[in-house]
């Protein structure tokens, strides 16, 4: 899907065009083969470029060709699966030619919503070096948004934890854990596009767009420390619990050890006084039955007494 959008200095309100223009924004959605083969043909625009920001996999980077810049980010995305949120990294292309700027990805994302919507101030089509910061800008507060949202999911399990140990509840620590490990790798890929960003020339700086590209980087910095810090949380909280859990399951198999070595002695002594040989102790004796019980409470008594004393059962 292709929709096309322009402004014009001094009217911020964006208007849908049916055809690209000078000075517009392409917004290309899951395109097809066909969008894509028009777009490189008439814009002069590689194929293969144009492919990656469509390859879940590719890594960020910057590339600048004879007709156009490439810049490549992983942006954060919420996939649904089973009735869960399930937090991912997709790629999504930036490519700035002469006078349009394309973006290329696979679903519709809420960084480029906000654009639509107008909810971001002093954005201006022509103005292309200031829109692709604030492109950059609205990604890396997403990932701080998103890595919000993890933190609060995860104190909310572990408070589920805290009551009851479900395997479904260490399940979603350890999803959410993989989560934060992809936006780790995708802030930090990210990182080296925006520091090579700061010296690209390809690119006209204004001062202002300079302090807008100094902001992103600083977002971005500070999503991956906090991505560090909450991953770093929620692996030491799940070792934590991995840890009162087999505590528990030590204590409880120490409480069968005890109960089935406190059994064994009346079973023993019952079983060498039940033989049926000649000579049995208290065969003739009408209280012989109380004796022997007598004799087995004793001998388990003085059992239990040994193992309270012993530490290893403590």
């Amino acid at each position: 899907m292709i929709q096309i959008y322009k402004n014009y200095e001094g009217h911020k309100e964006l208007e849908e065009l049916d055809h690209i223009e000078l000075e517009s924004w392409v917004m290309i959605t899951d395109p097809t083969m066909e969008e894509l083969m028009n777009i490189s043909r008439d814009y002069k625009i590689d194929m293969d470029d144009l492919k990656a920001a469509l390859d879940t996999e590719e890594r960020s980077r910057l590339e600048n060709e004879d007709d156009y810049t490439m810049i490549l980010v992983n942006i954060p995305v919420v996939e649904e699966e089973e009735g869960k949120k399930w937090y991912e990294t997709i790629p999504l292309g930036i490519f700035i030619t002469n006078k349009i700027v394309f973006t290329v990805c696979l679903e519709q994302t809420n960084i480029l919503k906000q654009f639509v919507d107008g909810l971001v101030s002093n954005f201006y089509t022509f103005m292309k070096t200031r829109f692709v910061y604030q492109i950059l800008y609205n990604n890396a507060a997403l990932f701080l948004y998103y890595l919000r949202v993890i933190d609060q999911r995860a104190n909310q399990v572990e408070d589920l934890l805290h009551e009851t140990y479900e395997n479904k509840d260490l399940i979603q620590l350890y999803d959410l854990e993989k989560c934060l490990v992809y936006f780790t790798t995708a802030l930090k890929s990210n990182e080296v596009v925006l520091e090579k960003l700061r010296k690209h020339i390809g690119l006209r700086h204004y001062e202002e767009d300079e302090e807008l590209l100094e902001d992103v980087i600083i977002e971005n910095k500070q999503a991956i420390e906090m991505c560090t810090i909450y991953r770093d949380i929620l692996s030491g909280t799940m070792d934590a619990f991995a840890s009162v859990i087999s505590n528990n399951l030590n204590i409880a198999m120490k409480f069968l050890s005890v109960i089935t070595i406190v059994l064994t002695v009346p079973t023993i002594v019952t079983s060498a006084l039940g033989m049926n040989v000649a000579g049995i102790p208290f065969a003739n004796n009408p209280y012989g039955f109380w004796i022997v019980v007598g004799i087995s409470l004793l001998l388990t008594l003085i059992a239990g007494a040994i193992i309270a004393k012993n530490k290893h059962f403590k």
